[in-house]
């Protein structure tokens, strides 16, 4: 079946900000509490995790991950209310492209068929 594909990637200062992976890397933050714990569930290293979240807090012009250091308590990795609204709206976006794609390949389709 014939298909129209895309994929969606916000940049900054023309270079590439935040895509698919990198809202996935979040969400796993979100969820452990840890870059080390998410990066192992996306099988990636810790640098490259530390590398993706230290450059997306770079070009946001605010921090995404806020970092704890040990202690009594252990350290940690948190999403700040901006991530969240960055997730939110990556996805919006996202959702758009799909249903945007999909009217695509639908004509793509027709165009295809002779009848």
């Amino acid at each position: 079946m014939t298909a129209v594909h895309g994929r969606i990637w916000l940049t900054c200062n023309e270079r590439n900000f935040l895509g698919r992976g990198r809202i996935e890397l979040l969400r796993h933050i979100d969820e452990t509490g840890s870059i080390a714990k998410a990066a192992k569930i996306m099988k990636m290293s810790y640098k490259s995790a530390w590398d993706a979240v230290d450059a997306m807090n770079k070009s946001a012009g605010f921090l995404l991950v806020e970092r704890t250091s040990g202690g009594r308590d252990g350290g940690g990795s948190k999403l700040t209310s901006g991530a969240r609204r960055l997730i939110e709206c990556f996805e919006r976006i996202e959702a758009e492209h799909k249903a945007f794609l999909e009217k695509l390949s639908e004509e793509v389709r027709q165009s295809f068929d002779p009848s």
